[in-house]
């Protein structure tokens, strides 16, 4: 039995009259003889009784109504939880690298917390690209940022907002800093200081290594781009970096930049969703303010 026909029930049993029942929930008389015809049958016995031109109530009939009083009721409670659970509990989990937590989100998130005050944010590390598509894939994560070359992906979505300039960077007495063009050889005897395993920008420059048969000797991890950087200024090595990450320190004289040009391939900051992904009003408003928020930058 379909709620619409309980309503039906419920408003001609409280008036007795088909015809009032009908102008009052907007339908055919036709519509309301047939929806308690078809409850009729469904429950195996007649609930109003025909007498001339009035109709009264079985004794099946006052049973049932205390029934379908309680499953409106329940229903009603049913869809007003849910939509203040949706208005209220709502929670958001993102993905996204270091990078872009520490300088692309923080204005995107004060601004989305203004429009939404009740909607939690939970953001997860996602120390790689294919870490952040396999939790994505999962439904670990509702959405994520991810950086690299525009791969395509047939189950997400996929939306550029912005290239990526990369920085090979030094401390300021670098040797390096004094030839005019860098090769991809004179990095041979560099220490490289390098993000983690899956991180983009760090495949695209290993690729580029092995492309042209040259294995650097010494390399460093990091979990860290603000480590990584430290270290670069205390002069242990040489780190490819996206551009916002040293602008501040670029500026100040801190690092300096080398005149290279080892990688072609563009990287890209991209938001990312499941196609299936269901789309609540708080997770589209983010897209959107994401969205916003890079086309004014």
């Amino acid at each position: 039995m379909e709620t619409k026909q309980l309503i039906t029930f419920i408003t001609a049993a409280d008036n007795l009259n088909f015809t009032k029942t009908a102008v009052m929930l907007n339908f055919a008389q036709s519509s309301v003889t047939a929806q308690i015809k078809k409850l009729e049958a469904e429950l195996g016995t007649p609930l109003f009784e025909r007498l001339g031109k009035r109709i009264v109530l079985t004794e099946a009939g006052h049973k049932f109504k205390l029934y379908a009083d309680k499953m409106i009721m329940l229903d009603t409670e049913a869809r007003t939880a849910i939509a203040e659970e949706s208005k209220s509990a709502v929670t958001l989990t993102i993905g996204a690298q270091e990078s872009q937590c520490t300088y692309r989100l923080p204005p995107i998130l004060k601004e989305f917390k203004k429009q939404h005050p009740n909607v939690k944010l939970v953001f997860k590390p996602a120390h790689s690209d294919e870490m952040a598509r396999k939790q994505l894939m999962d439904g670990t994560l509702d959405l994520a940022f991810i950086m690299d070359s525009s791969k395509p992906e047939e189950a997400l979505f996929m939306e550029r907002l912005v290239e990526e300039k990369m920085k090979l960077v030094a401390s300021p007495d670098h040797p390096l800093l004094f030839k005019e063009k860098i090769t991809i050889e004179d990095l041979i005897q560099e220490t490289l200081l390098l993000t983690e395993i899956g991180c983009s920008y760090r495949s695209m420059l290993e690729e580029s290594f092995r492309t042209a048969g040259v294995y650097p000797l010494n390399n460093f991890e990091f979990g860290s781009i603000e480590a990584i950087k430290q270290c670069v200024m205390a002069g242990l090595g040489i780190s490819l970096l996206p551009a916002m990450t040293v602008e501040k320190e670029l500026n100040s004289g801190e690092i300096k930049e080398l005149v290279w040009s080892g990688m072609n391939t563009p990287i890209y900051t991209m938001i990312s969703w499941h196609k299936d992904k269901w789309m609540t009003r708080p997770l589209q408003s983010f897209i959107d303010l994401t969205k916003e928020t890079f086309e004014m930058n």
